[in-house]
């Protein structure tokens, strides 16, 4: 359930990098890729708009520079205030915007196996990435030259395709499990992948995707997700 309203916005924040400095590695790999899904899908969104993108843009380049500082020396005090602010405003850019088909899918990942929100969402980043970057080549190839995966000389269809192919690499530098090596039994996969292609669905962000899928077409990228290749 996706709770809503104002009295679940806070007054004031107190955004203090100094409490990040003591998350173990997989927290911090976890929360950052969190953070980079939020820029991203803000800046896909079907909601997207200027103001948001003046956020989601700048949060991508962030993360993409400092999220490996990061995980590899919890200590790095740059990295972890750097990582903060992208996380910020990662965070604004999508509650003027919209998550899309990534968290929608996440979502009931979470409530079913108790994993954590940002394992969840890095489980398919790439992969619901890969399926969405041809309905918006324009916008996934801004979000690669973002992050440092592109540049001005590729084409927008060269840039996106790098987008997806950065993320895995992401995902395999952050030690990012598989469903599978995770330890999720795949008959109990199976047997709820109908019941939670319906519950993200349901959940509304799905329509917010570049590409808007079939309860059919979720379910075959959770089936794909889980045959993933291992670590």
């Amino acid at each position: 359930m996706l709770c809503t309203g104002p009295a679940f916005l806070p007054l004031a924040t107190v955004i203090d990098a100094a409490l990040t400095l003591s998350m173990p590695p997989r927290l911090t790999a976890d929360t950052g890729i969190d953070a980079l899904t939020h820029a991203v899908e803000a800046y896909v969104s079907r909601k997207a708009n200027p103001f948001s993108d003046s956020l989601a843009l700048p949060a991508i380049t962030t993360i993409g520079r400092y999220l490996h500082r990061a995980y590899a020396d919890g200590g790095d005090a740059e990295a972890r205030e750097a990582m903060m602010l992208a996380a910020t405003q990662a965070g604004i850019a999508f509650s003027n915007s919209s998550v899309a088909l990534v968290h929608g899918m996440s979502r009931p990942i979470g409530a079913h196996f108790h994993i954590a929100h940002g394992l969840s969402n890095a489980m398919l980043f790439p992969a619901v990435t890969a399926f969405s970057v041809h309905a918006a080549p324009g916008r996934y190839a801004d979000c690669a030259r973002a992050l440092g995966a592109a540049t001005t000389a590729d084409g927008d269809t060269v840039a996106a395709g790098k987008l997806v192919d950065v993320l895995d690499e992401l995902c395999r530098d952050l030690a990012v499990p598989t469903p599978r090596d995770y330890g999720i039994d795949q008959d109990a996969w199976h047997r709820l992948t109908p019941l939670m292609a319906e519950q993200a669905l349901a959940s509304g962000s799905p329509a917010n995707n570049p590409v808007v899928p079939t309860a059919d077409k979720i379910q075959e990228l959770y089936s794909r997700i889980y045959a993933a290749s291992s670590l």
